[in-house]
């Protein structure tokens, strides 16, 4: 599941393959974009904000969001790709690399000057090199009454949690995800525990929150339905949660470690 890690390393891939090089094709199969061609162009930077891309060649930003399905793949001239041709977005090839965007949830160009307007309302970005967590903070307060658990998610408080921390974060805090925001007694232990949690995986293909990298117990109680609590027993429960029914999104959460007191 794309989250800021993902896309963090999405990024150094593709800054690897493209940056300071010339582009040989540019294929955009999105129809809004479909006449634009940057054939000939350098790629000056790729840069990660949260969970969005940006390729910035010449005046143009091509800027990309994975959302669930998405993903970038590199592949040296002539390769055969491991995903079908119709699931490509946009090709962008230079004389020794072929990046191709898959199943991007977003895949539009900008003018440089015009990337505010899609990555503007960020909050700080969890592994960007200005990162403040004093910002983040006062953001997360200002959530109010609203469930951490939907808080956490919000780009606008801090860029890059996805659903897997926002849950794992929620146990290793003792917090139950449906806790107000304005109830939680220590938001900068949050703020922080974020900032360490993602930053430690940022270079690891495998997501791993109990420090423990074996198949299986990498999580604390991501995915972990009707299984016992790895710290107390209890059976692992599973919830929808979200701001509405449109944007609700699995919560899992151990009713003993994690409880909801009430008034």
């Amino acid at each position: 599941m794309p989250e800021g890690d993902t896309v963090w390393r999405t990024a150094n891939a593709l800054r690897t393959a493209l940056n300071g090089k010339v582009l040989t094709t540019c294929d955009v199969r999105v129809p809004r974009y479909a006449t634009v061609n940057l054939t000939g162009t350098r790629v000056d930077s790729v840069v990660s904000r949260g969970k969005h891309l940006l390729i910035r060649v010449g005046d143009a930003s091509v800027h990309t969001h994975l959302k669930m399905e998405g993903a970038w793949q590199i592949y040296a001239p002539g390769e055969r790709w491991h995903r079908p041709a119709h699931q490509a977005r946009i090709i962008l090839a230079t004389e020794d690399a072929v990046a191709v965007g898959f199943s991007l949830g977003i895949t539009e160009i900008l003018d440089c000057d015009q990337e505010d307007s899609v990555v503007g309302h960020l909050g700080p970005d969890l592994l960007g090199p200005e990162w403040d967590s004093a910002v983040a903070e006062e953001n997360l307060r200002g959530a109010g009454s609203e469930p951490i658990g939907v808080a956490l998610l919000d780009q606008r408080v801090m860029a890059g949690l996805g659903n897997v921390y926002r849950n794992e974060i929620c146990f290793l805090r003792g917090l139950h995800p449906r806790t107000p925001t304005d109830r939680v007694p220590d938001l900068a232990a949050v703020v922080d525990l974020s900032h360490r949690i993602i930053g430690a995986n940022k270079s690891r293909p495998v997501r791993v929150t109990t420090g423990d990298t074996r198949p299986g117990r990498q999580t604390w109680v991501y995915g972990r339905r009707g299984k016992p609590c790895r710290r107390c027993g209890t059976r692992i429960r599973e919830e929808l949660l979200g701001p509405d029914q449109l944007t609700e999104r699995q919560i899992f959460f151990c009713p003993s470690c994690q409880p909801l007191t009430r008034d």
